[in-house]
């Protein structure tokens, strides 16, 4: 029969080993050697040695690699030695080895046992503390007897963890010197009854030296396992409380006796090698005179005391940080005497300051402010951070503050402004919406008040309840007669004709307000501020109103035309951006704060960039545009009483659009600098509000611009058409024939009517270089000359054009060739190309009938521009038409044209 016995496995045992006390340990390996291998096994004490916080793995690694590089170069040289002696060649045969090999040589191995035991010697180590230990457990009735290790004096154990090295396989010795420094004094503590019983305060005199040796007893507790260690745990940890109350008590002491160099700075010391020191830490935080001084805390409501009304005065905010800031520089050096390096006691001074001092401060003066007025408290609220953050530069680190010390003091100021910072942005940005709307809204009510007062004293002399007539039923009445009204509006103003100059417009200091002295150019015609509405005097109204409803009439006109500058204005867009400006400047400082709260300040500069678009495009610039528009729609040349060298509406809404360009250019530049530059928006985000708000504020404006000159070149060519209508005369193109057979002289250069015409339309498509986008000027000028084209086409078909008037029409023709050519639009100058080669069928003989029968048939002369019945509907406009028209027209059947 085989008997089986039961046996615990070896994970079993081994984890009950880690649970029992050192001595038993010690005497369970004594029971057998495969019981001892497992005490023994490395990894057992180096779990131990890790928990107290005294193996390095990576000094142990460093270790085991050097003894194994060590071990075998010694094997390396141990070969070559061996090589040496046996296998050289005797009598010379240096190079041969012997053929024989030794298996055992006695001399050999007597001598390499005798160097092994001598290197054994050597390497001995000293005691390890297992030997000298008491085989009886601490649980016993029977206390241990207290042994150290020999040649160790008091002294020596309170350096007992510095000496501990990381090497494996060692690390039980390693343990057995802690174990015997430390282990007799950590049991003798745990039995005692009160604190004058361990045997520690009466080895060790000195509070550094007991602090020392408690703090490593705290740290060798963590490696007891054993039953009742957190009995053991607690008796530690009751006298470690009690011994630094007593430390306390000589620190506070030392404290109210402000004895720095003395009892502060040793019981500091003391605190800190027992446990680091927080409870002195905290009571001298605590018990700070600072926080208690009056002279340095300062009223805060002397900030609103000592301003106006509606105000708040920061120089005294100002002068409080300043004596903080000194009072905080001086505690940090005491700091420095007292506390030992190594421990930050000047940051967490600096958070209490921050919580007790300084947001005390700002909160009460932030509510009052917040009652008393909206600008006010934001304000009080920028500038007051602004202060703060240089009160956190003036700040010196101390001896023990950390690397990253500035980064520290700016999170305490975060923790100051937080709480108000969701506020301020939400108030900052109401209070510029509400701001604008109020400056637009009251320039539009200035402005409606102007033009109800122009008006209501043109018209008052006529009953407003009667039935009117039509402008033109009055014009008819009066039969051409002259009307005297207010005169005429300047025409050309000079920056019309130029391009903005860049530096008007770059310049950072043409963002303040008009209040500052600063204008958009002596060029800019000058467009009513906010205050300065009822102060125009470009067109001051009569002593008298017009006794004539025409007059009246065609003077309330002339007013809106002359009026059509001030539909929107550079000086408000500058108040805006200037409002804007300071607000988004307010608001950004809080993006310094970083983390969420800088996102929102960031954020909220946007949305104020958004909002100043928002208003200035849609409220002011859109709706200036608008009425402009409107106001040009009812433009009629044929009821203005002067005509001068332009289009008095499309002069002024020109020169609308030169200021229009203006703003945007001030809006592409208040972008860049206020919001690209500090990084408050990405100008490469699509995404970004601040970039799709531009983008639609630029978008409105060509749009209006474009939709106000497709409304100018409708007037533009009206002008046109009136002034061939009144300058051209009949015997232009068809002089009287000369009588009494004299010769009659002919001027061959341009009339008088294509001269003006020629220098109307060029004075206004020249009018928008350099304010207008590229694409949007070459289309505009493509119209006007189109429209041009079709304008002298419809003038010439009510003409009659002799042979001798066609050396006139031909000058004509080349004069608006010459001028669509400056226009360099090849497509354009087809039209152009074709309408001079039209005017030669006027200069054919009446004699060649054939020849002019070819000229109206031939479609490639005039490049596809005219067919051959639009060019036989001009032929018929010659003067002697009905005499050459029965030979032109066999002519033509004879070549197979058919005329229509």
């Amino acid at each position: 029969m085989i008997d089986i016995k039961p046996v615990l496995p070896a994970e079993i045992i081994s984890t009950i080993l880690d649970f029992l006390p050192i001595p038993d340990l010690m005497s369970f390996g004594r029971t057998s050697k495969r019981m001892l291998e497992m005490v023994y096994e490395d990894s057992r004490w180096v779990q131990r040695l890790k928990i107290m916080g005294v193996w390095n793995e990576g000094e142990a690694r460093k270790r085991f690699e050097e003894a194994l590089k060590m071990k075998r170069e010694m094997m390396k040289i141990r070969a070559e030695e061996e090589a040496k002696r046996t296998g050289i060649g005797v009598n010379g045969n240096a190079g041969l080895r012997k053929t024989s090999t030794t298996l055992f040589d006695a001399g050999i191995e007597e001598e390499r046992q005798k160097r092994s035991m001598e290197m054994a010697a050597k390497a001995k180590p000293s005691l390890d503390g297992f030997e000298t230990l008491a085989l009886s457990s601490p649980a016993q009735s029977t206390p241990a007897p207290i042994t150290r290790a020999p040649m160790l004096d008091p002294e020596a154990l309170l350096n007992v963890f510095s000496v501990v090295k990381s090497v494996r396989g060692s690390a039980r010795q390693e343990f057995g010197r802690i174990y015997a420094a430390l282990a007799p004094f950590y049991y003798d503590l745990a039995k005692s009854r009160s604190h004058m019983d361990p045997v520690i305060f009466r080895v060790y005199r000195d509070p550094e030296q007991q602090a020392q040796m408690l703090s490593h007893l705290q740290v060798f507790a963590r490696s007891d396992w054993a039953q009742g260690w957190r009995q053991r745990e607690e008796k530690l940890t009751t006298m470690v409380g009690i011994f630094e109350n007593a430390v306390l008590r000589e620190f506070e002491q030392g404290y109210e006796a402000w004895d720095i160099d003395g009892r502060m700075r040793r019981y500091a010391h003391v605190l800190g090698v027992l446990n680091g020191g927080q409870a002195g830490i905290e009571l001298f935080v605590q018990k700070h005179p600072i926080f208690s001084d009056r002279d340095i805390l300062g009223n805060p409501m002397d900030c609103i005391n000592h301003a106006s009304a509606d105000g708040i005065a920061l120089e005294p905010s100002r002068e409080f940080l300043e004596r903080l800031a000194a009072k905080v520089n001086e505690q940090g050096a005491i700091i420095d005497r007292i506390f030992p390096v190594g421990q930050d006691v000047f940051q967490i001074l600096l958070d209490k300051v921050g919580e007790d001092i300084l947001m005390e401060y700002v909160t009460p003066l932030f509510d009052e402010a917040h009652e008393r007025s909206i600008p006010s408290y934001l304000k009080g609220v920028a500038g007051m951070f602004e202060q703060t953050l240089r009160f956190a530069v003036t700040l010196k680190p101390s001896k023990s503050s950390c690397a990253n010390f500035a980064d520290k003091v700016m999170a305490v100021v975060a923790r100051v402004f937080e709480p108000h910072v969701d506020l301020f942005l939400q108030d900052e940005l109401d209070y510029f919406k509400k701001l604008a709307e109020t400056e637009v809204g009251n320039w539009e009510e200035k402005l409606s008040a102007q033009e109800a007062t122009t008006e209501s004293f043109f018209m008052a002399n006529f009953n407003r309840q009667a039935d009117k007539k039509d402008f033109l039923t009055s014009f008819k009445k009066v039969v051409m007669m002259p009307v005297n009204v207010l005169p005429s509006l300047p025409i050309v103003s000079p920056f019309a004709t130029k391009p903005v100059p860049t530096q008007q417009v770059v310049n950072r200091s043409s963002l303040q307000a008009p209040g500052s002295g600063l204008s958009p150019g002596p060029s800019r015609p000058q467009t009513p501020g906010l205050g300065a509405a009822s102060d125009r005097t470009s067109t001051p109204l009569p002593g008298e109103a017009p006794t004539d409803e025409l007059a009246a009439k065609a003077a309330l006109m002339a007013s809106r035309m002359e009026g059509i500058r001030s539909l929107f204005s550079i000086e408000v867009a500058l108040d805006l951006t200037h409002a804007a400006k300071a607000s988004i400047e307010r608001a950004a400082l809080f993006v310094r704060l970083g983390g969420q709260t800088g996102e929102e300040a960031r954020e909220q500069c946007e949305a104020i960039f958004v909002n100043l678009l928002r208003i200035l495009g849609d409220r002011h610039v859109k709706g200036g545009f608008d009425k402009a528009v409107d106001h040009l729609s009812k433009y009629n040349p044929r009821e203005v009483s002067e005509h001068q060298q332009g289009v008095a509406p499309l002069v002024t809404f020109l020169e609308l659009v030169n200021v229009g360009d203006l703003i945007s250019q001030m809006i592409d530049v208040f972008y860049e600098q206020q919001m690209a530059g500090p990084k408050l928006s990405d100008r490469n985000d699509f995404l970004d509000p601040a970039v799709k708000a531009k983008k639609k504020f630029e978008q409105m404006l060509d749009e209006r611009v474009a939709a106000g000159l497709n409304k100018g070149i409708d007037v533009l060519m009206d002008e046109v058409e009136y002034l061939c209508a009144t300058i051209q005369q009949p015997t232009d193109y068809n002089p009287a024939p000369a009588t009494d057979g004299k010769t009659q002289d002919f001027d061959i250069g341009p009339t008088k009517a294509a001269e003006q015409v020629v220098n109307l339309v060029e004075s206004h498509t020249k009018m928008l270089t350099g304010s207008t986008d590229k694409n949007m000027l070459d289309v505009f000028n493509q119209e006007v000359g189109l429209r041009l084209f079709t304008a002298l086409c419809k003038h010439l078909k009510r003409q009659r054009v002799s042979v001798d008037g066609a050396i006139k029409l031909i000058s004509d023709m080349n004069l608006y060739f010459l001028y669509i050519r400056t226009l360099k639009n090849s497509d354009l100058l087809e039209y152009f190309k074709a309408l001079r080669e039209l005017s030669q069928i006027y200069l054919i003989d009446p004699k060649h009938a054939k020849e002019m029968a070819e000229v109206i048939a031939d479609g490639d002369r005039f490049h596809g521009i005219f067919r051959a019945e639009e060019v036989y509907e001009f032929a018929e406009r010659r003067a002697d038409w009905y005499s050459v028209k029965r030979d032109v027209e066999r002519a033509m059947y004879g070549i197979g044209c058919v005329a229509m």
